[in-house]
């Protein structure tokens, strides 16, 4: 009997890691599995980077800590932010937290729509990509373009046309040998890399089902007056669909790009998916979801399963499961990773902070004159989650295809963002009704 195209991957995987001693992602892309500490490689460079952060929430924030930590000779010098009392609350929090790091002079802390072209022109080498990820796809494109190495946080996107940009651009990078990395945190985590490093090595047999748990509770730090203007929306861009991509794509990306990278990075051929709004009925809260189900379907045969929500006093979890031909793997994130059948394997290693961990990795690769380009799986991670809000939002069947090449923009064009944009967030989708494609 012929083997399906998965089992073929996985034999083809399994022989590239005894040879190897890494795991194949993102087709031309290789993921490295205990990648040495970058003080470690760089402990004679003598050569400042600067750094610009672009998004000056809480996670750039804690993004710009990580990469100045990542190397001592990496110092921030430019922030940019579409509003001041961000910009000033991050820059107090960074001063506190690493003074000697922070060489942000008032003439590069840049304000509005247009900061991030500005942090990019300050004569910054990396750039900090945190915003939301509706403005993710311009402003990479606008890094590559000025030949600056990005991290972007997850997503890249919200919707197909800027995952397309994405990929348009990391092609460019690679081509300028500009670094990419990707803010999903979880591919850095120690305990993650042993384990799926198992999968991917044979240690369950083919993989036929996956399935990613992201349940969660309500989430406050919305705005308490209501209103329609662009700096409403702004201030609460995670419960506008145009701005956060929903919470399926904002937050459950990570679960759906684990499934992913459990699966070798073989993209589903098609899904169907459900969700609604059972606690967000209030208009604070937007037009998003409160719940997601998403079946994908591979061309080999194998199945994943997403279940994620956001309910206030609701039982929360964050694991990935996974079945083989000959095992099954359970990871819960943060507190076991272990797989039962013909070949057990338990981790008990020591953790670590994946979020320093994934800065410490960029870093070095720069240093290295090797920068890492993680553009290709991390677009297709992200447009696993679009799909998934597809089909959940139409309550039809939606091919990877289709979805990929659609040509539904969520929001209003980035060049006519401004503080007198008049945009009307799309209604609270109703599936069965609402038209994705």
């Amino acid at each position: 009997m012929e083997k399906n195209n998965l089992s073929l991957q996985s034999e083809s995987r399994r022989s590239f890691l005894k040879t190897a001693g890494m795991a194949v992602v993102g087709g031309s892309v290789a993921y490295h599995f205990g990648m040495p500490s970058a003080l470690g490689n760089i402990s004679g460079a003598k050569e400042v980077l600067k750094v610009g952060l672009i998004g000056c929430g809480g996670r750039g924030t804690g993004a710009a800590i990580q990469a100045v930590k990542s190397d001592p000779n990496v110092i921030l010098t430019a922030m940019g932010d579409a509003f001041e009392d961000r910009l000033e609350k991050s820059y107090d929090a960074l001063s506190k937290a690493i003074p000697d790091k922070i060489k942000v002079k008032k003439r590069n802390k840049f304000i509005g729509f247009d900061a991030y072209q500005k942090v990019i022109d300050s004569g910054v080498d990396v750039v900090l990509l945190t915003t939301p990820p509706a403005f993710r796809p311009a402003h990479f494109a606008a890094a590559v373009a000025a030949g600056k190495h990005a991290f972007c946080e997850k997503p890249m996107a919200v919707d197909a046309p800027g995952v397309r940009l994405v990929m348009e651009s990391a092609r460019k990078a690679k081509e300028k040998n500009l670094g990419v990395f990707a803010g999903f945190c979880f591919r850095h985590d120690a305990a993650n890399q042993a384990a799926f490093q198992q999968v991917l090595a044979g240690r369950i047999g083919d993989v036929r089902t996956v399935t990613g748990f992201r349940y969660g509770g309500e989430l406050t730090g919305y705005s308490s007056t209501l209103g329609t203007g662009i700096e409403y929306q702004l201030r609460n861009w995670y419960f506008q669909n145009w701005l956060s991509g929903d919470f399926v794509v904002e937050v459950a990306c990570h679960s759906a790009d684990m499934m992913s990278w459990a699966l070798g990075d073989v993209m589903p051929i098609k899904a169907i998916g459900s969700g609604g709004r059972q606690q967000r009925v209030e208009e604070r809260f937007g037009n998003v979801f409160d719940h997601f189900s998403v079946e994908y379907e591979y061309a080999g045969g194998a199945k994943g399963f997403l279940f994620t929500r956001q309910q206030r006093g609701a039982f929360s979890r964050n694991t990935i499961d996974v079945t083989g031909t000959e095992g099954d793997a359970n990871f819960v994130m943060g507190q076991r990773h272990e797989i039962t059948g013909k070949n057990p394997w338990k981790f008990d290693g020591a953790p670590n902070n994946m979020f320093q961990a994934e800065h410490d990795a960029f870093f070095a690769s720069i240093r290295a004159g090797k920068p890492i380009n993680d553009g290709e799986w991390m677009a297709n991670s992200t447009m696993m989650a679009i799909l998934g809000r597809m089909a959940a939002y139409s309550g039809q069947e939606i091919t990877w295809d289709q979805a990929l090449n659609s040509n539904q923009v969520l929001g209003p064009r980035f060049e006519d963002y401004s503080w007198d944009l008049q945009y009307q967030s799309p209604p609270v989708a109703i599936p069965g009704v609402t038209k994705v494609l």
